[in-house]
This record gives structure tokens, sequence and C-alpha cells, in this order.
């Protein structure tokens, strides 16, 4: 019994030393791991824009007047040099107080008073002139018998043309006070009690064509009302030439090359539109973000390649997300940005091979949409740790993340 026990008591030992030998050996630490590859890559900056008549028409009033209702309403499609976009009538004439009216009555008075005058002087030209055509007959029947002298026949006859333009001096000063009293009681005219907007303008108005053919995109207000010479009307364009207008970063902007091409995305419909870059201009502008940060940014104009047929619906003002292509690779050596850490000065990576872990010095170039361009340091093929831990070390003993 006493070799029996001492037997079991040794193989008790035996596999308690085991058992711990067993939990004190490194254990393979799982990772997730990828594969470097070769495939396509590209640069791209994405931001949101808006969506622009490329050349919109503002009408403004050409002069001061009152406008009627609006004929057109947004949406309405306009032809050029035909539809009447917009009517001015004259404005009414202004209120008077008490004593701008008791000095215009009596300017009408005394206007009145003239005209009065006046035709009373004609009456008495018109007298004269009678009297001195008689006086003329009777002296001319004399003057052929010989009763009166030559010179007095010359004398009347030139009373006669004397009456005879008196007569013509008296018409032209009844229709000066006539005028005068016409424009004495204009200034008596105030606003109209009552204002039709249906009714006719008349020839009187200015009538505002489209000057091109389009659809109404904005209508300043619709009801009639009194306006200002360059006051805004409406807005017209064709929905046909349509551009985006986006703003990026300042240090963005200065990496999108002349005319980049695009990506028109979640605009709406289906697929996604193509843009080409335009124009970059030259200043750019302080916004501040929703972070209350002041940024720098420029603003660029992209046209849209995509025919009106292509994006049905799309109008003006419209948000949309677009994707600009700094460049374009075809066949890239590329690994996951996720496997990368710094390493010096310098980015490494571990490698997976023989189940462990190995340290790689990489040289990377450009990088784009969780890919890094692998210059040096790496192959096709060769398989990568992804966000490999901070304890892990190099040779160190891994193994491939069941699921990954």
């Amino acid at each position: 019994m006493g070799m029996m026990r001492k037997l079991g008591l040794g193989a008790v030992g035996v596999g308690l030393v085991a058992a711990l030998v067993w939990a004190l050996w490194p254990q393979p630490q799982p990772v997730d791991l990828a594969t470097v590859t070769h495939g396509p890559m590209q640069g791209t900056i994405a931001a949101q824009g808006v969506t622009r008549v490329r050349a919109p028409y503002a009408i403004a009033a050409p002069i001061t007047g009152t406008a009627t209702r609006s004929p057109v309403e947004v949406g309405d499609a306009v032809v050029a040099a035909e539809t009447v976009v917009a009517v001015i009538q004259p404005a009414d004439p202004a209120l008077m107080d008490a004593r701008s009216r008791a000095q215009a009555e009596a300017t009408v008075a005394e206007a009145q008073a003239a005209v009065a005058l006046a035709e009373s002087n004609l009456r008495q030209a018109e007298t004269g002139l009678a009297h001195a055509g008689t006086q003329l007959e009777r002296a001319r029947a004399l003057a052929a018998r010989g009763t009166i002298a030559q010179r007095m026949l010359e004398d009347i006859e030139a009373e006669y043309q004397t009456a005879q333009q008196a007569l013509v001096a008296a018409q032209s000063q009844l229709d000066l006070n006539r005028a005068t009293l016409i424009r004495a009681q204009a200034q008596m005219m105030g606003p109209q009690a009552l204002f039709d907007p249906n009714a006719d303008p008349g020839e009187c108005c200015v009538r505002i064509l489209a000057p091109q053919t389009g659809i109404v995109l904005a209508v300043s207000d619709m009801s009639a009302r009194l306006v200002q010479a360059g006051s805004p009307l409406l807005t017209i364009g064709n929905l046909d030439e349509m551009e985006i207008e986006l703003d990026l970063l300042s240090a963005d902007a200065v990496q999108v090359p002349p005319g980049a091409h695009a990506l028109v995305e979640r605009w709406g419909g289906t697929g996604a539109l193509e843009a080409q870059l335009r124009r970059i201009e030259p200043a750019a502008f302080t916004r501040v973000s929703a972070l209350g940060i002041e940024e720098q940014r420029v603003r660029l104009r992209l046209d849209l390649l995509t025919p009106p047929e292509g994006r049905p619906g799309l109008g003006e003002g419209f948000r949309v997300h677009v994707r600009l292509i700094l460049w374009d690779a075809d066949d890239v050596l590329q690994v996951p940005q996720s496997a990368l850490f710094r390493h010096g000065e310098g980015w490494a990576v571990f490698t997976a091979e023989g189940g462990n872990a190995r340290l790689r010095s990489v040289s990377i170039g450009r990088q784009a949409a969780g890919q890094a361009e692998v210059l040096e340091g790496l192959s096709a093929g060769a398989q990568v740790v992804l966000y490999p831990a901070s304890a892990l070390t190099d040779g160190a003993s891994i193994v491939a993340r069941e699921g990954a």
C-alpha cells in the first residue's frame, strides 16, 4: 500500500506540473488578417453641393410704378420675346395734407380766373377785328372813288392787321391759361378710391416680355404692389442648362486638378450623374462650421454632363452629394490602412508567416477609401494583421480569428 500511495501521489504531482506548464505556456493570439492585392484605386473628395441654373435671368422693374398681379407663376414655361411676365402701371399720386390741398385749390381758382379773363380778351379781340374789317371795306370803297387819300387807306389796313394779330394773341393766351388750369387741377388728383387689379392696363403701361425661353424659377410677389425702379420682379432660367455649386476647405481645393471628373450621388434619382469641374474661384471666404470654427472655404462650379432626360425632376437649389475624383489608377498594389502603424519615422505592418507575426517596414504612397498604395516592403498575396494590438511583437505566435 505504501508503494501504491507513492505512485498515486507521483502521478498526481506530474499531472499538476503538466497542467501548470500548459496554463503558463503562451497561446497564439487571435488576429484579423487581410491580403495585399493589386487593384484599382481612386483619390476622391466628398462634399455636398447645390444645383444651380447656369445663366438665370433676374428681371427688375425698369420704372417706378404699380406692378399688377403677376401674370405668371413659379414653374410656368415662358417663351422669349412672346410671354408677358410683368405689367407695370403708372403709380397713383400721393395724398396731400391740408396746407398742400388749400394751396392747390387756390392755384385752381387763380387759373380759372385767368381763363375767364383770357376769354373776355378774346371776345374783345374778335369784336375789334370785326370793326376793323368793316372800316377797311368802307375805306377801300371810298378810296376807289377818290374820296379819301391813299395814305388814310394804308393806315386803316394797318389797323386791321393789328386787330388780326391781337385776336391771335388773345387766342394763344386763352390756350395758355387753359393749360395752366389743367395743370393746377392735376395737382388736386389723389389716389383712386377703387382699384381693379384685373382691369385692362391700357396702352399707358409697360409690358415686360420674357428675355429667354425657360421656366419661372421665382416670383418676388404675386400681388399687385408699388415698385421702385430696379426692384426685383421674377427670375427665369433654363433647367436644361444646370451646374453644381459646392465649397471645399481651401486645403482640399488646391488638390483638385483642372477639369476634374466628378460623380453626383444621392440626388434623389437612380444611378450617379456625371459632372466636370469648370471653375475654381480664386478668392476664398470665411464660414463658421457647426462646431463654431472659422474655416476658409473655396467655391467650385461643375457642369452637369448627364443630359436632361437622364436627371428627371432635378431642379434649381436641390441638395446633392458630389464625389470629386482627384486621381485614378487601374493597377495598384495596396494594403488596408488599418494594418499600418507608425514605426520609427516610417510605417510598418505585421505579416503572418508560418503562424508567427513578422514586423515589416513598408513605404506607402497615396491613400484613399481605406486603402494605401504600397511602394516597397510587401508583395501581392502577403497576409497582414489588421488593427495590430500594442502588445503584439515580432515573432509572436498568431492565429486567424474564426469568422474573419
